[in-house]
């Protein structure tokens, strides 16, 4: 997603700028960006109280759920509202943004919000973004430039927000003090060696082969990055009044069979034991759909999901969606 469609925000980063229409260039020849007035990809104004004889799902994550590659009215998040009755979705995902963000979003822009159900959708590999301090983007000259992000850290028994407000104008990698240089993130393991074999249409082999393992931060119980990101859901669970659904995005790794996800649904698990939220992790459902159909889920060289991806998540939630509905409305 480009910055150029963004604007600074002094809590969470960055936002889409508000009011946006745009058309964005991709691999499927483009796809249509609508931001509303508060500066999200949704198709609703964000209105505090909610209309009777409409639930209403507030929707947190980032790119997988913020609908990169997709049209608005493509996006799980939109489909839901067809698949499940009486049903408004207010989506407050943004590209390139980790759990911590989604939480500040939520208490800066959603706390008195009236909704029946909080949906937090975690990219699994959000356990890497938390422990960011820049992420690196590409200008529209090629340049790489870091931009500061917002972050928590673990300390005195409790999580303690640092970088708030995050600088505004970006750095270029190299003028990273040392200390920090170590706190980028630049969108996954190995950067160089997926460029190789990608561009050389190799990758899906080689991470076969290898048993390649994208996110070893879930391996175990006690790794610092894990331990962040189960703090700050749990700190995030607890101070709701309404249910809570906490939904897994699995990497196409994952989906295609080429990587174990055991380590991460084991650690999801773990918060869903201590807090009694709703797991929702549709990776099982996923499995059951031919080779051929889970390589459609994503792009030709776009790890996005496709609008095929998008309907398989929707098909997947709404039934969970529904139970859980249906207990919220339970005096």
């Amino acid at each position: 997603m480009s910055r150029q469609l963004l604007e600074y925000h002094p809590v969470f980063g960055y936002r889409f700028i508000p009011h946006l229409k745009a058309r964005v260039p991709h691999e499927t020849g483009g796809y249509l960006v609508r931001s509303n007035g508060a500066g999200f990809r949704c198709n609703r104004e964000f209105l505090p109280a909610k209309p009777a004889g409409l639930r209403r799902v507030l929707l947190f994550g980032d790119s997988f759920s913020a609908g990169d590659g997709v049209s608005n009215d493509k996006r799980y998040g939109d489909l839901l509202e067809s698949l499940v009755p009486a049903l408004e979705v207010y989506n407050y995902a943004l590209p390139g943004t980790g759990t911590d963000q989604h939480y500040l979003i939520w208490r800066e822009l959603a706390r008195a919000v009236e909704h029946d159900v909080l949906l937090v959708a975690v990219l699994v590999e959000n356990v890497r973004r938390v422990v960011a301090r820049y992420r690196v983007y590409v200008d529209d000259r090629g340049r790489e430039l870091c931009y500061a992000k917002p972050y928590f850290e673990r300390a005195n028994g409790k999580l303690e927000l640092r970088n708030v407000p995050p600088a505004r104008e970006p750095i270029a990698p190299a003028e990273l003090d040392a200390d920090q240089a170590g706190f980028v993130d630049r969108g996954g393991r190995f950067a160089a060696l997926r460029k190789l074999v990608a561009a050389a249409g190799l990758r899906d082999v080689a991470q076969s082969i290898t048993g390649y393992q994208p996110l070893p931060d879930y391996d175990r119980p006690d790794n610092p990055a894990w331990l962040l990101l189960r703090e700050i859901l749990e700190q995030w669970i607890r101070e709701q009044s309404k249910a809570v659904i906490l939904m897994t995005i699995p990497l196409y790794q994952y989906v295609e069979g080429t990587a174990d996800p055991a380590a991460y649904q084991a650690r999801f698990r773990e918060v869903a034991r201590a807090t009694g939220v709703t797991l929702h992790d549709p990776l099982p459902e996923l499995l059951q759909r031919p080779a051929a159909e889970r390589r459609g889920f994503r792009f030709a060289r776009d790890v996005h999901p496709t609008p095929e991806g998008h309907a398989a998540l929707a098909a997947s939630l709404a039934p969970v969606l529904e139970r859980v509905l249906a207990g919220a409305a339970r005096p």
